[in-house]
């Protein structure tokens, strides 16, 4: 076992946020809720209802694998909470594949708020990200990228491993925002999801990763998404610019290893707890934000992070106000998780990268309260033990 040291570094706001791990590095050898209820396994593996689902729509899943996902017209696009399908295509992300995905930057588009007086507080300062230590296994292993394909191509956000209370210590769930899954409104489930943790773990230039192999791109290899859950205020008011579904821009992840048998928990050796009490933002000394921001002038293969205050910001006066810090990181940060310090000393998330101006300066993320916590104890439960 390698000695793991925190992840979240100290700053002039607060003592250091400790998030640290303690397994053994990579290659070592030691709406409401979006989620079905079917435990039965069907074409693909996947559960019998969303296969059968899938048959209703048209969908050949022999067919979707050998290129039919590419065809993203409307009558092919599922965007229901019973209708997620993400079969497994080996092979597809491919390291040079995974470089060339762009961010969700229109998402990241947040110039358009108008929130009620009392609730919004002043914008902040920008904060300058700081690029995380090297290697990340050692500092923030948990964090890494969600890769996934739109209409528009190969897209990536941030994600982070989270505990699954349902089975200590084996956890398969991965937080990331509702826009890094479903398209919202005017859309449906994105395809190919997969997450990468600890992704370009010695945090190499483009032309060093050039001839790179898979391992130092992927340290723990590809975990493909087999069912994911947002907020049905996501699916259905979600748009490009956040809209009024931003306040709900959270979703859960169930992963698989492309190949492999371990749990994603027991393969990178630490997951973080998910804290929904919402804490009211004028009582956190300090919240830290991590991801891969792939956005100028960032290009998406480094993990930084912000440190900052947290203050409010509402996009409405009917939806809950959402937590907003200074940061200058951009699209591609976003799903990333925010993390506190909880009560027992660790680091717990409390929230995820959503939405930010186009000129960056800051970040606005969703509070995670009853609605997000139904999503992912239904996960757990229900999808957890796959």
């Amino acid at each position: 076992m390698r000695s793991i040291r925190p992840l979240l570094a100290s700053t002039g706001l607060a003592a250091a946020l400790a998030l640290t791990a303690t397994a053994c590095g990579p290659g070592d050898d030691s709406k409401p809720s979006a989620s079905s209820t079917s435990q039965g396994k069907g074409e693909q593996g996947l559960p019998d209802d969303v296969a059968g689902a899938l048959k209703k729509h048209g969908v050949d899943l022999d067919k979707w694998k050998d290129g039919e996902w590419k065809n993203w017209d409307k009558s092919k696009w599922l965007r229901e909470a019973k209708d997620f399908a993400n079969p497994v295509i080996a092979g597809l992300w491919k390291p040079e594949r995974m470089k060339s995905a762009k961010d969700p930057q229109k998402t990241m588009d947040a110039s358009d708020i108008s929130g009620g007086a009392g609730v919004t507080d002043p914008e902040p300062r920008p904060v300058q990200a700081k690029a995380e230590s090297l290697p990340y296994h050692n500092y923030a292993a948990p964090v890494g990228k969600v890769f996934f394909d739109s209409p528009k191509g190969a897209m990536v956000c941030s994600g982070t491993v989270v505990k699954d209370p349902a089975h200590p210590g084996r956890s398969n769930l991965v937080w990331t925002a509702g826009h890094c899954v479903h398209a919202g409104g005017q859309g449906g489930w994105y395809r190919n999801i997969a997450f990468v943790p600890a992704y370009n773990d010695q945090g190499k230039s483009a032309a060093q990763l050039r001839n790179a192999q898979p391992q130092e791109v992927a340290p723990y290899g590809a975990y493909w998404a087999d069912w994911a859950s947002t907020s049905g205020e996501w699916i259905t008011g979600g748009g490009p610019t956040g809209g009024s579904g931003a306040p709900y821009d959270y979703a859960v992840l169930h992963v698989k290893p492309e190949n492999g048998t371990k749990s994603l928990e027991e393969t990178v050796g630490n997951a973080l707890t998910v804290n929904f009490s919402t804490p009211a933002a004028h009582s956190v000394s300090a919240m830290g934000a991590w991801g891969y921001p792939a956005a100028p002038p960032y290009d998406g293969l480094k993990m930084f992070k912000c440190v900052d205050r947290p203050g409010r910001l509402s996009i409405s006066p009917s939806t809950p106000a959402m937590y907003r810090i200074g940061c200058t990181m951009t699209g591609g940060s976003s799903g990333g998780g925010w993390f506190i310090t909880g009560r027992s000393g660790k680091a717990e998330l409390v929230s995820n990268t959503s939405i930010g101006p186009v000129t960056s300066g800051w970040l606005a993320g969703p509070q995670l309260g009853a609605g997000a916590q139904q999503i992912f104890t239904q996960m757990s439960q229900k999808y957890g033990g796959r």
